[in-house]
This record gives structure tokens, sequence and C-alpha cells, in this order.
């Protein structure tokens, strides 16, 4: 199917809601028990309320999902359970949430309880590149959905300070007969079995960070530059440490919550991935047409005794970096919420409010105003996402900052968890204190706003306090160490900048581990390309072949990366806009234990200057020993064969090497593909095994459209020295003339290559 027809299908479709059954429930064990019984099915959802704070009044359980949602940027999945159908689309995902709100929208059935029917889930902070054109320079290593949500065909919701607990079961036009009284029956009898008593607890694990501290701390001296020099007033900076995992993601959860109870507690069971979130902070709600929002700037430790505690929290009251850092936030907030808001009902009901939690001191506001007529909730979400507390202001300049700083995509971190309804509400929190576990790792974030008045050991610092209540939970052996130490350094060069998994660096700062499959055996990939004056010379092609390397030799999808983003911000890096630049992208296999990829993504940037022979023409010698491997299919990083034969035909003095196939036929250059032409039909020598180059693809376009005929055969050493002309092609020379072969001179004509170049390279 193409795409253009799948961007044609509609969404799997049930008929609308046709009531919604109301049921009273009296748990015979507390709701964390409850939730426990269903936590290891696929599309649970538990959304908790912990402490005493006023918008911390319920907790909701959704079990039996009827449809599931995925999304990765504008790519779709939808799933209705009943008979599993999927279906793959693509289309804004903001849009398919507005249409799924319209068509189950239905009346509410009890206005004491927020919500009855609807969508639970996550969406991750990456979805921002659906609403505004980002540059995408960090690396999406995890490549997990940037929306998951699910709507449960049961739903229980408790009202903490009661005890009252609600059930709520839709049901549909056109749906089977007593559907809805089966997965009643189907929750009770699941309360009505013992309870589980098989808990594996989260094993002590060992994190690393992708920043050292040091690196941490530069970071937050670059995000202090663009301040000076008014890019930004405000930047959230994170960090993410990893790793290995090995428990029941629910138990780590119901552990956090025993440990720490925040406001906004959730767990989120998507089946091959769960998510974990303790949140303090509120993003948006939307309640009978009224907005809020709770913006949360400024973080002190809780002290060890009540004058300590005390003294922090004053600290914290007094701060004029917080102070400055809330308002600002504020009025962004105030901003954002009023592009849907009626005008003049937006308002700050409170302001710099401290509220303590266990570990820590948080200084919040409240941002409040009334949806305009018209606005929907996906409006809303839409004016708002990502939350201003966490990405920083002017927002779209901080959220590139952002990725030009952090290696990684943040996926759910500082994105928001909690739900639609299909009755007109929602409510979402910032994800943050919020963990991922995914393939037998355990990923997690944090960080805090930069301002000029920043001290970068303060905020590295800050970071570790944030993260203490999950460090704790996992009994952490370490938090905040540099990754592995076990490195070979890269060759040093003058301040050269590179792009090293995520991360833009000076080439003497880079390594790779020694104990990477790349280090040891060569086993990797990689792509030149040319570069003029920062513009990248057949760039989509030369990634598609990559990408087409990755799913051969590691088996997966590559990871989305913003190559175009990557190399601007790298050529301006290197001060090549007005060069002719080579750029070369790299991926080396890391270790094979591995549960996802860890080798290393490289790009680097130079100048390039052509060879005298692109001029005068190249003269190749046939180099003597024969190649037969299936890597010549590749570019890949087990290239020494290449290397050796460019030097021998270098060191006969010769310009490049010819490389014959086992059979004696004719293959390619050692560094280019070959052309000739005999009678104004090219012929392309046929090879069992050679690299599908990006430039001789489009000579081969370029041939067509110019009416000549194209025949791909073997050809001998003899046939092509009686050739009309032959010339070879890459993707830095462009196509260049070919004046001699083992000394015997070819008939050529510069006119047939210029006109190629003047067609790859307007």
């Amino acid at each position: 199917m193409t795409l253009r027809e799948l961007e044609r299908l509609p969404p799997p479709q049930l008929e609308g809601i046709r009531k919604i059954q109301r049921e009273r429930c009296v748990l015979r064990e507390s709701f964390l028990d409850t939730v426990r019984r269903f936590a290891h099915l696929s599309g649970t959802v538990a959304l908790m309320s912990g402490g005493d704070h006023d918008c911390a009044r319920y907790h909701i359980l959704g079990v039996f999902p009827w449809l599931s949602l995925r999304a990765k940027s504008k790519a779709l999945e939808v799933t209705k359970q009943v008979g599993g159908e999927t279906r793959r689309f693509h289309q804004d995902p903001f849009d398919l949430l507005e249409q799924l709100l319209d068509q189950y929208a239905c009346a509410s059935v009890d206005a004491n309880v927020p919500l009855q029917a609807g969508l639970l889930g996550y969406l991750a902070y990456d979805l921002k590149d659906c609403l505004e054109q980002l540059p995408r320079t960090s690396l999406d290593d995890l490549g997990l959905p940037d929306l998951y949500m699910v709507a449960p065909g049961l739903l229980l919701v408790q009202e903490k300070q009661t005890g009252e607990s609600t059930l709520f079961v839709p049901e549909f036009h056109g749906e089977a007969s007593g559907a809805g009284l089966k997965r009643l029956g189907r929750f009770e009898a699941a309360l009505n079995q013992p309870p589980p008593t098989w808990r594996k607890r989260p094993a002590k694990a060992a994190f690393s960070s992708g920043f050292s501290r040091s690196e941490y701390m530069q970071a937050v001296e670059s995000i202090r530059r663009y301040i000076a020099q008014g890019d930004v007033y405000q930047v959230n900076m994170s960090q993410r440490f990893a790793g290995e995992f090995a428990g029941d993601p629910f138990e780590l959860y119901a552990e956090m919550y025993q440990a720490n109870p925040a406001a906004f507690f959730s767990y989120i069971n998507a089946g091959d991935h769960q998510v974990v979130s303790t949140s303090p902070e509120r993003f948006i709600r939307l309640e009978d047409g009224l907005v809020e929002t709770r913006p949360i700037k400024g973080t002190r430790p809780r002290g060890a005794s009540v004058d300590e505690d005390s003294r922090l929290r004053e600290e914290l009251e007094g701060s004029r970096k917080d102070d400055a850092e809330l308002s600002m936030i504020v009025d962004l907030l105030r901003n954002d919420i009023g592009k849907v808001c009626r005008a003049g009902s937006v308002r700050v009901s409170a302001h710099k409010r401290v509220e303590g939690y266990k570990n820590v001191y948080h200084l919040v506001s409240v941002v409040e105003g009334t949806l305009d007529e018209g606005r929907s909730a996906v409006d809303l979400i839409r004016a708002t996402f990502p939350g201003g507390s966490i990405t920083g202001c002017p927002k779209i300049r901080s959220m590139e900052v952002i990725d030009e700083l952090e290696p990684v995509r943040r996926h759910v971190y500082t994105g928001s968890i909690g739900y639609l309804s299909f009755h007109g509400s929602l409510d979402l929190s910032i994800a943050i204190r919020t963990a991922t576990i995914s393939r037998g790792q355990l990923v997690f974030s944090v960080g805090g706003g930069i301002t000029y008045d920043s001290d970068p050991s303060l905020e590295y610092e800050e970071t570790l306090h944030k993260g203490r209540t999950l460090m704790k939970a996992l009994g952490a052996i370490e938090a905040g160490a540099a990754p592995a130490a076990n490195v070979t350094s890269v060759a040093k060069v003058s301040e050269a900048i590179a792009w090293q998994d995520g991360r833009f660096a000076a080439l003497e700062r880079l390594s790779v581990p020694v104990m990477s499959e790349g280090f040891q055996y060569g086993y990797g990939f990689f792509e030149t390309l040319r570069v003029e004056r920062g513009r990248p010379i057949l760039l989509e092609a030369h990634v598609e072949r990559f990408a087409r390397a990755w799913r051969r030799y590691f088996v997966a999808q590559p990871p989305e990366v913003g190559w175009h983003d990557v190399i601007a911000h790298l050529i301006a890096a290197n001060g090549l806009q007005g060069e002719l630049a080579a750029v070369k992208i790299l991926a080396a296999a890391g270790t094979a234990r591995a549960p996802r990829f860890d080798g290393t993504l490289l790009v680097t940037a130079r100048v390039y200057q052509p060879p005298a022979a692109l001029t005068d023409g190249f003269a190749l010698l046939t180099y003597p020993e024969v190649r037969h491997t299936p890597l010549a299919a590749h570019k890949t990083m087990n290239y020494m064969f290449y290397k050796l034969a460019g030097d021998w035909a270098k060191q006969q003095g010769a310009d490049a090497a010819l490389i014959l196939n086992a059979d004696q036929t004719v293959s390619e250059t050692n560094a280019a593909n070959l052309f000739c032409a005999v009678q104004g039909t090219l012929y392309c020598p046929a090879s069992a095994h050679v690299l599908p180059g990006v430039m001789a693809a489009s000579v081969r376009q370029l041939w067509a459209r110019w009416g000549q005929r194209i025949e791909e055969r073997q050809l001998s050493l003899a046939e092509l020295k009686r050739a009309d002309q032959v010339f070879l092609t890459n993707s830095l020379l462009g196509a260049a003339p070919v004046t001699q072969i083992d000394g015997e001179p070819i008939p050529t004509s510069g006119a047939l290559c210029d006109r190629i170049n003047r067609a790859v390279f307007p």
C-alpha cells in the first residue's frame, strides 16, 4: 500500500457512545492495591493523587481499552480492540485527537466526578515538532511513540478524602448487547481474586548520565551567553540518566508513591514500555469552560532539621533568581492561554506560593481564564503545549537551544500526562520526576530553569535533588556519573566541531568505547556528501542509503534525526558557510549485549579540496587484488581494502585504483563508481556487490531525461579501455573524466562531465 493510500484511510470507527453506565463500588483494599491487580495489562493507566494539596482530589484507573492511539510525528496507529483492527496512516495527531473527541462526545453523568469517559495517556515533549518548525539535532535513541493514549472500557474514580468510588462503563451504538456488563463483570471478577503475591522489586541499579558534571556546567554557561546576547531570557536545561532495570515497573510505581505521593502520580502500561511519573506540577486543566495552569519555578531541598527546613523555605521565598524566573513564565503562560481564552478573563489568582513536599519546596503560581466560545480542549493544548515552565522564554527560541545542548530527545519528560474527556474536560500534568522503562532499561531526566544569574554548579546540584526520590526507590548505586570511562579518544583536531550522539562538541573531546564492535571490527557504515555554501547536495538520497544500511546491519529502524538541521549547525559552527565542504555521517555498532542501539552516531565537516585530477582527468591503475565481498553493497566502515588500493595506486603514480570482481570483470574504483559511453549508450558495469552510488543514481536519471540509452552489464577491462568515454562519479567529485587506464590513453571530453555537474550542482 502506498503512502498516498495510507493517508486516505480513516481511523477505525465505532458508533458513538450511547450511554455511560454508572455504578457505585466499594473497594476492600487500597486504591494502589486495586491498581496492582491490573498493572500487568497493556493499556492500563492509573492517575493517582498524593499529598493534601488542593489539586490532589481523585484517583483514576482506566482498564480494558476499546481504542488505543500511538503517534510518531505524523505517523499514526489506531487500534480498535474489538476484533483487533489496526489502521496506520499519516495525519496531524492533534487533528486526530479533535476528531475522536468530537466523534465520541457525550454528556457528563456525574457532575461531582471529573472524568467518566475519554482518553488517558501521555503527550511526549517531542510532539512540539507537529506544532512548530524546529531543528532536530538531538538523537531519538529510544524510538518510542510521541503520543500514547487509550480509551478505557471501564473507569474507576475514587474521591480521595471520602473514599467514595464509582465505576463508569461506556456503551456504544451498534455494540453487542451486554458488552458493557461483560466488562463490568470482568472487573469485579478480578477484584474477587486473591491479591497478587509475586512482586519483583526493582534491583539495585547503577546510572550514568549523558553529561558529566563539567559538561552540564558548560551547557549552563552556553545558555548564559545566549541570554547575554539577547537570544533568550530563560531556558529549561536537563540531563538524562539511564541504567539497566530488572523488576516490575508497577512495584517501582508503588514504592515511589509510598515514598513521595505527589499531586499528579501516574502509571502507564503501554505494552512495550511503561511510564511512571510523580509530578507536582499541573500543566493545564479545563473544567466547565474554566482554564487553569500552575507553573512551578524554584526548588529547594527539605532540611534535615526544623531550623534548616525553615531556612531553606525562606531562602526560596527571598530568591531574586527564582522570583524573576517564575514571573517570566507566568507572563508566558498568560499569553499562551490568552490565545484561546475570552478577552479579559485571564488572571493570576496566586503568585509565588510555597508548596512543601516530602523532599523539596516549590514556588508555585496559579493562572486562570475562561475558554472562548467555539474553542475546544485540543485548541487549548495546541496553544500551550509544551508547557512554558519547562521550555523557557521565549518558548520557540528556548526549544531550539534545548535541542542544541541536550544530546537526546526528551520523549515523555516535560511532555504531559493525564486525560482528555469525552464530555469537555481535561487535566494534564507536566511530566517531570518521570521514568520510562523499555527493553530492560530505565531512563529519567532532571533539570531546571537557567537564567543569567544561575550558578552552573548549583544548577547541577539541583538536578540531583530533584532526582533523589526516584534514585532512592531504585536503590541506585550512583547518580550523576560520567559516561563509561573505558574509552579511546578520537584523534585530536584543532577546534573542529563535530556532532556525536546528539551533542555538538570539539573533536578533541569526543570518544568511542573501546569495547564497541564498531571500534573492534569496523562494524558500521557511513555516508560522505558534498555541501556547497551551506547547501547539502543530494542529502535525501544519502539519508535513504544510510537508512538501508542501518536496516540491513542493525536490523532496526534508524533513529529520527534532523540531518539537515545537524549539518546546518555543524557547517556554521565550523565557519564553513561560504566554503565547499565534505560532511561525513557515520554509524558504528556498540556492544552486542545492548537491548537497543548503544553505538556511536557521528557527523563531521571539513573543507573539501577537489583533487587536481578533477581538472586534468583521472589516471587509473588496475589493482592486482580482486574483490568479492557482500559488504561492498553498502558503504561500511570495513574499508581497509579500498584504502590500501587507493594508497597503492598513488604510490604507483596513478590517481585511483580500478577494482575488478572475482571473475575479472570491472566493478568500480577505490572511491567512485564507473561509467563508460559507447556510441551514445551509457554502460554501467554490473557487479555482484557494488556500492549503489548516490551520484551514480543521479547520472542515470539525467541520462534517461536526456533521452539516451542506458544499459547495465558485465564489462571486461578490455571493453572499458575501448569505450568512447570513461568517467567516474561520487558525491564529492561529481562527475570526472578518466584519461588513462593502466598507462593506456582513453579518449575523453570534459564537456560531458561539465554538463552533468551543472545539472547536479547548480
